[in-house]
């Protein structure tokens, strides 16, 4: 498990991961972190994710309260990226901070610490951005600001935008897929990513 501590005014936090379910359900999630549900449930979410062989959680955290997490792991079987039926491909599926501790770049440590020491260079991985899951409220972005936002934070560790004809991402000029395929990704399971991502051939 990587661990990096952060001196933070007059705290220090702890970013780890990947963190055991065992460990991480000793843990609080922050009151804030609700984008996707009940802080409660959220935990007990992240608490599954982290169960699963490929599952991956990881958080930064004040004392005992995570304050900020990333989640890795299969795509949904409901969804289309999981018709590949590829056990190389990961979705960076959320990513979370707490309102009273973002302008810390907690962010982008999350992500670079989920992709050090050469992790994932066995895997694609991708992210699906939606604009209805951005805090355009509390940031005070527009659709086209968070998404540049986000860009700058995938791309920080090697993501880049790819097409698809996926209906959800092409129902909003905003949305997009970013993908990161690592180093030791045969050609097959990249062709076979080709394949799931265009169902109409003429696109390709």
């Amino acid at each position: 498990m990587q661990v990096r501590r952060l001196a933070c005014q007059d705290r220090e936090l702890v970013i780890e991961g990947p963190i055991p379910a065992d460990i991480l359900s000793g843990y609080v999630l922050h009151p804030d972190l609700d984008a996707f549900r009940r802080p409660i449930e959220q935990h007990k979410a992240l608490v599954e994710i982290a169960e699963l062989t490929e599952g991956r959680i990881i958080a930064v955290r004040d004392a005992e309260t995570i304050v900020g997490y990333v989640t890795f792991h299969y795509p949904d079987e409901l969804e289309r990226w999981s018709e590949g039926g590829m056990d190389d491909l990961i979705e960076l599926g959320a990513i979370e901070v707490a309102n009273s501790y973002r302008g810390l770049g907690l962010g982008k440590r999350l992500i670079e610490t989920a992709f050090a020491e050469e992790q994932l260079e066995n895997a694609i991985v991708y992210t699906t951005e939606y604009y209805w899951h951005w805090d355009l409220e509390n940031t005070g972005l527009n659709v086209w600001d968070y998404r540049a936002m986000m860009e700058r934070l995938m791309k920080s560790v090697g993501m880049i935008w790819f097409a698809t004809d996926d209906p959800e991402i092409c129902s909003h000029p905003a949305n997009c897929l970013m993908v990161r395929i690592g180093r030791e990704v045969p050609l097959s399971s990249v062709e076979q990513f080709d394949r799931v991502r265009f169902r109409q051939r003429f696109m390709y």
